[in-house]
């Protein structure tokens, strides 16, 4: 059977006015046209859907079921249609979403809220991790975008502006420069650093440490962690002293003093990471909605 969508919609309206004439006056054809429609349908079903008289037309046993039957397959193609519709200009669909913990005071949560109001078709899946980590997903196609800090280059993602913002120091209470009002980073040049391993990043590593380093100096890391809370409460249990991004200080224990950096250009960005090769609506759409 090759039935298609226009021979149902042709159907229908014999079914629904039982009068060749005005059937064909609402779809807008010749009658003749839509009676070799209908005699063709029935060829293809090798059936009979119509009683024809001289003076009127009435439904066969099968034209009866094939009524609702047709009803409910245009009116599911449609639904299909439309979903297909929506999809291709980024209105429905699925996002995977993932973001580091530390940028969530700075709102990219709240953007993907507003994107959710303005797509409700659009189902979000939030997934939490590292910067380096959600790379290497974005890079696999596993996740479509991703809200990084300071992440290394990828040839298969690019990168679109979100936030920037400065770095402050982070020292134990008790530290001999903890009652200052802001300081020099090169002042804690000598002091042991907490920090992230060197898997992390070699960026990361290098704009974190930049308001630190000196004439060729490096500090000493004399402990790891893997996470901005873990790496500030050993800060404040006095294991040695670190250098953050702002945002990434705001749940610091109260065993921690934070300090404004006198003179420092150095900033922490935070980026969109997508695909190089994703250029899908769903992708600008999202975009467009979490500009500031």
């Amino acid at each position: 059977m090759d039935v298609d969508l226009r021979q149902l919609r042709a159907f229908l309206a014999v079914a629904d006015e039982l009068h060749f004439g005005r059937a064909a006056e609402r779809l807008r054809i010749a009658q003749p046209a839509l009676s070799q429609q209908i005699r063709r349908t029935e060829r293809d079903l090798g059936v009979d859907l119509f009683v024809r008289t001289s003076r009127s037309v009435a439904l066969t046993a099968a034209g009866r079921v094939l009524q609702g039957r047709a009803r409910s397959l245009l009116d599911q193609a449609q639904r299909d249609l439309d979903e297909v519709v929506r999809v291709g200009r980024g209105e429905a669909g699925r996002l995977d979403v993932g973001f580091v913990v530390s940028a969530l005071p700075l709102g990219p949560i709240e953007r993907v809220q507003a994107f959710r109001q303005r797509y409700p078709l659009v189902r979000v899946e939030l997934t939490e991790g590292y910067s380096s980590s959600l790379l290497a997903r974005i890079a696999r196609g596993e996740l479509d975008l991703a809200v990084l800090r300071d992440p290394d280059p990828h040839p298969a993602v690019r990168f679109l502006p979100f936030r920037r913002e400065r770095f402050v120091a982070a020292v134990p209470h008790g530290h001999r420069l903890a009652e200052r009002t802001s300081i020099r980073g090169t002042e804690l040049i000598d002091d042991p650093f907490v920090f992230f391993p060197a898997v992390a990043g070699a960026v990361a590593t290098e704009r974190n440490l930049a308001p630190v380093v000196a004439d060729g100096r490096r500090p000493e890391i004399v402990q790891e962690a893997t996470t901005w809370a873990t790496v500030l409460h050993l800060v404040g249990a006095g294991l040695g002293v670190t250098i953050a991004p702002k945002s990434a200080t705001l749940a610091a224990p109260d065993t921690v003093v934070l300090l404004p950096l006198q003179d420092d250009p150095a900033r922490s960005a935070l980026v969109w990471a997508v695909r190089a090769d994703d250029d899908r609506e769903i992708l600008r759409n999202f975009i467009a909605a979490t500009e500031p």
